[in-house]
C-alpha cells in the first residue's frame, strides 16, 4: 500500500514536486497539501499522513514543532533551497534527520520518505518493547492507567497498512517483588565522549536542592573543571537568588528559545551563562514561575547537549514534581510543567536526590526514591544527601538513626550526611556566596567536597574522555 504523506513546501516548484510524488508509481500518495504549519500539524494530529515533506522556509516551523509530527507517528523530510547552506544546517537542529534539496528528483524524495517511515517504524517497535519491559519491571501491565490505543506501525505490518489495536495481557497486572537499588554507578553506559550532566533533585518541602546543586557545582569548579549550574526549577527557581545575580529574562528560557529555533550551539550557551569564576558559569532560571509553558523538552534536549559541550559538569536543579498528567490524558501534546525535570532526569549521567532529616522529610524521601526508580527504570542508582543533620529534629545519634531508616525502608546503605551549619549557610545566602567561598572549613562544606570527589571517581572509573576546558 501506498504512504499518505503530508506536504507543506513553499515556492513555486511546489506543484511540480507534488505531480512527480503521484507519479511515483503508487509508493507514496499526497493524502493533504497543506498552507501552513497549523494546517500540518492538524492532519498530522488526524491521523491522515505517515510522512511529512516541510520546506526550511515555512513559517513557525521549529523543533517543538518536528517533535509534534514524531509524537503523530509522522517522520520527516525537510527541503532546503539549492546553496542555502543555513538551512541545510537548521533543519537537523529541529530534529528533521533527511534534508534534500528543493528542486531535487522527486523519485528521491519519494525514497526518503520511504526510509524515513521505514525508521520511525522500527523506533516505535523499539520504543514499545522498552516501555513494555519497563512496565513489566513496575509491575505494572500496558493497560494500567492508560486505555488500549492505536499502534502505528505493528510489527510485521506493511507500511502505509491500517494501525492495529493493542490488547492488555492480564498476566502483566500481576505485581513484581521489589528489587533492590543496584550498586553505585553512573547512569549512562561507559565511553560516552562528552561532559556529564548531574540532575539534583528532591521531593517536595524545601528539602535543600539549590543549596546542594549550587554546592556541588562550587566543589566541581575548585576542583578546575569547567561547570554550568542551570536552574531547570519551574516551580520555584531561587539559583539566581542565591548567588546575588540580577537577570530579568532568565537565561535558561532564553537557551530553549534558541534551540527552538534551531540556532543554538555553544557560543550562544555561554553568552546566555554569565561566569562567576574562570571556572563556573550560571544559566539562570525562569524569572516567573509562570513562565514555565517556555520549557518544552524538545527543546531542552538540544540544551543538555550543548551544555556537554560547553562544560565538563552541568548541575541542573530541578523541580520536585515528576508527575505526568498531560501524558495520561490521551496522549495529549499539552504543554508540562514537569517536562523540565523529566528531561533533565533522562539525560543525566548521575541523579542526586536530597531530603530533609527529619521525620515528615524522610518519609517523603522514601516515597519520592520509589517514584524515581519508576521513572528511570530501577537499574539507577542515586546519590542520596540529606542536608541539615542534626539531633534536635532526629534524636540522640541522628546519623546512626538516618541511615538505619534509609537502610530499611528504602535500601540505601550510602546516604550523603550534612551536618547543620546554619551560621555558615546563612553567611553565604546573606552575602550571595557558595559555602566553599564563604567557609571552607564548614563541615557542611567538607561533605558536598567528598560528593564532588566522589562523583570525579565515579567517572574516572567509566573510562570517559571529556572535555578539560
Amino acid at each position: 500500500m501506498s504512504i499518505p504523506v503530508l506536504t507543506a513546501v513553499t515556492g513555486p516548484g511546489e506543484a511540480s514536486l507534488v505531480a512527480g510524488l503521484e507519479r511515483s508509481g503508487g509508493d507514496v500518495r499526497v493524502a493533504r497539501r497543506c498552507a501552513d504549519l497549523a494546517e500540518l500539524l492538524s492532519a498530522a494530529a488526524s491521523g491522515l499522513g505517515r510522512a511529512a515533506i516541510v520546506s526550511a522556509d515555512l513559517h513557525r516551523l521549529d523543533r517543538e514543532a518536528v517533535a509534534q509530527l514524531r509524537a503523530a507517528g509522522v517522520a520527516v523530510v525537510g527541503l532546503a533551497e539549492p546553496g542555502d547552506g543555513e538551512a541545510r544546517a537548521r533543519l537537523p537542529a529541529l530534529g528533521v534527520t533527511r534534508v534534500l534539496a528543493g528542486d531535487g528528483d522527486p523519485a528521491q524524495v519519494v525514497l526518503a520518505v520511504v526510509e524515513a517511515v521505514a525508521e520511525a517504524v522500527a523506533e516505535t517497535t523499539q520504543d514499545r518493547a522498552g516501555r513494555s519491559s519497563a512496565l513489566r519491571s513496575r509491575g505494572e501491565g500496558p493497560g494500567a492507567a492508560r486505555v488500549a490505543r492505536w499502534a502505528r506501525g505493528a510489527p510485521g505490518a506493511a507500511i502505509g497498512d491500517p494501525p492495529a489495536v493493542g490488547a492488555a495481557d492480564p498476566a502483566d497486572a500481576l505485581a513484581a517483588p521489589p528489587a533492590p537499588f543496584p550498586a553505585a554507578g553512573p547512569v549512562r553506559p561507559a565511553g560516552v565522549r562528552a561532559g556529564r550532566v548531574v540532575a539534583v533533585w528532591g521531593p517536595i518541602g524545601s528539602p535543600g536542592r539549590t543549596t546542594v546543586a549550587t554546592g556541588l557545582a562550587g566543589e566541581l569548579a575548585r576542583r578546575g573543571a569547567q561547570t554550568l549550574l542551570v536552574d531547570a526549577d519551574t516551580y520555584g527557581p531561587s539559583v539566581a537568588q542565591t548567588l546575588g545575580l540580577l537577570d530579568e529574562s532568565g537565561g535558561i528560557a532564553g537557551a530553549v528559545r534558541a534551540a527552538n529555533s534551531g540556532v543554538l550551539d555553544v557560543d550562544r550557551l555561554a553568552r546566555l551563562a554569565p561566569s562567576l569564576s574562570p571556572t563556573l558559569r550560571v544559566l539562570t532560571g525562569l524569572p516567573q514561575p509562570s513562565r514555565w509553558p517556555e520549557l518544552r523538552p524538545s527543546a531542552l534536549e538540544s540544551v543538555w547537549r550543548c551544555a556537554r559541550e560547553l562544560a565538563r559538569w552541568t548541575v541542573a536543579d530541578c523541580g520536585f514534581c515528576l508527575e505526568a498528567d498531560e501524558e495520561l490524558s490521551f496522549d495529549t501534546s499539552a504543554p508540562r510543567r514537569n517536562g523540565a525535570t523529566l528531561s533533565a532526569l533522562a539525560a543525566a549521567d548521575a541523579v542526586v536526590v536530597v531530603g530533609s532529616a527529619d521525620p515528615v522529610g524522610l518519609q517523603r524521601l522514601v516515597r519520592a526514591l520509589a517514584d524515581l526508580r519508576d521513572v528511570l527504570g530501577p537499574a539507577v542508582r542515586p546519590q542520596v544527601v540529606v542536608p541539615k543533620v542534626r539531633a534536635g529534629a532526629v534524636g540522640t545519634s541522628p546519623e546512626r538513626l538516618i541511615r538505619q531508616a534509609l537502610l530499611r525502608y528504602a535500601g540505601i546503605d550510602d546516604p550523603w550526611l550534612v551536618p547543620d551549619d546554619r551560621p555558615a549557610c546563612d553567611e553565604a545566602m546573606l552575602s550571595g556566596r557558595m559555602l566553599v567561598e564563604i567557609a571552607p572549613t564548614s563541615p557542611a562544606r567538607r561533605v558536598l567536597a567528598r560528593l564532588a570527589e566522589a562523583l570525579e571517581q565515579a567517572l574516572l572509573l567509566e573510562g570517559a574522555d571529556l572535555p578539560t576546558g
